[in-house]
């Protein structure tokens, strides 16, 4: 089982500005591609020290837990804030959106199975603390380092 491509498949070497950048990118292939996102949380250990309290109500630290997970074709989503319009309706507090993509092959999109299928992969994955196949971004469609 192959890991979902965080981006389409030919700009691994491409920066990625921004996730409307994304869009543009992945609208721009030759084969259809499916975006797969996983909204995520941050959350704390009950046993986490006071500096890891006080450093996780500043903002930083603390564990990323997924909170929802979505598919899109580029196509359906028109920006960056049209999809945390509708991220933000549902009432989760989330962190950060991780941005994946699968790749149709010859032509063809992939399959909704498929996409099932990668999308639970990457929700294991973040459950494990494993973000390098995926494109982290903030509140405001920023990329952002996870190291």
């Amino acid at each position: 089982r192959a890991a979902p491509n965080p981006q389409p498949s030919n700009t691994r070497t491409m920066h990625i500005q921004n996730f409307d950048h994304l869009l543009e990118v992945a609208r721009s292939q030759s084969d259809p591609q499916r975006l797969l996102l996983v909204f995520v949380g941050a959350e704390l250990p009950d046993d986490c020290t006071p500096e890891q309290r006080a450093n996780f109500e500043a903002g930083h630290g603390g564990a990323l837990v997924p909170l929802m997970c979505v598919d899109k074709w580029p196509e359906q989503l028109l920006s960056f804030s049209a999809l945390t319009e509708e991220a933000d309706a549902f009432g989760l507090s989330w962190r950060f959106v991780l941005a994946g993509a699968l790749s149709g092959v010859a032509g063809q999109a992939p399959s909704d199975e498929a996409t099932t299928q990668a999308l639970d992969q990457l929700v294991e994955q973040v459950k494990r603390g494993r973000f390098e196949t995926l494109i982290p971004f903030d509140h405001a469609g920023l990329p952002v380092s996870m190291a």
